[in-house]
């Protein structure tokens, strides 16, 4: 029993999981502001938001083809197939296992022009942090790099390490985008850094800004409404 409920799991709890956040999304009044550069773009691209508010990326973003990077942990396979029903494409890997090959996997799909979704702050945190890995790959596949800060109102924001938002059903969700980012092959780690820091200082106003323009505010404890 406990075999066959460990190979069953994932297709239950994934469908499940599915089918409350399709449902839910459906209900979603969606806005968006800045996203004129972004639909102008010919060239790859990765769009980046705070994993904490990943619900809504996923129901704005789903059907277009964009790409995913998913662990390969066991809760990863659940999300593969969760990810997969929005109409996304994956490439398997993480920090922990399989990671030097998702980004190879990655860089490639984006040379040919191809976008992804990306939080650079997960799976594990530290939350608000740009990590390496997607400056990385912007710069050896030439893609641009589109901050967005996403919200709703109103919400639920749970007591966890990336305050992830739930949005109530029929909630106002507005998404702010940035101007696209680009990392020049020859940059220099310095170089890197530098442009590192200001993604992250965008993401971190585009959030801000657009829990304001919903009129909530940015300081909002985990757990409040």
């Amino acid at each position: 029993m406990k075999r066959a409920w460990r190979y069953i799991r994932p297709i239950v709890l994934s469908g499940l999981v599915y089918g409350l956040a399709r449902l839910l999304g459906l209900t979603l009044r969606f806005r968006t502001e800045g996203m004129e550069p972004f639909k102008a773009l010919t060239c790859g691209w990765i769009v980046t938001g705070w994993h904490g508010r990943s619900l809504l990326a996923v129901n704005f973003f789903r059907k277009r083809g964009a790409y995913v990077i998913i662990s390969l942990s066991r809760d990863g396979e659940m999300q593969n197939r969760v990810f997969r029903w929005f109409g996304f494409k994956t490439i398997r890997g993480s920090t922990g296992r399989g990671g030097a090959r998702a980004a190879i996997e990655s860089i490639r799909v984006l040379r040919k022009g191809a976008g992804m979704t990306i939080s650079p702050d997960g799976p594990r945190g530290p939350s608000g942090v740009v990590q390496n890995g997607v400056m990385l790959m912007a710069q050896k596949s030439g893609a641009a790099l589109v901050p967005v800060g996403f919200s709703a109102h109103p919400r639920w924001l749970a007591p966890t390490w990336d305050r992830y938002l739930v949005p109530w059903p029929f909630a106002k969700v507005l998404l702010v985008f940035g101007e696209p980012l680009y990392v020049p092959p020859e940059a220099t780690a310095d170089e890197v850094e530098v442009l590192r820091l200001k993604l992250e200082d965008q993401m971190h106003q585009l959030q801000a800004d657009a829990d304001r323009r919903l009129g909530v505010q940015p300081c909002e404890v985990a757990g409040e409404s």
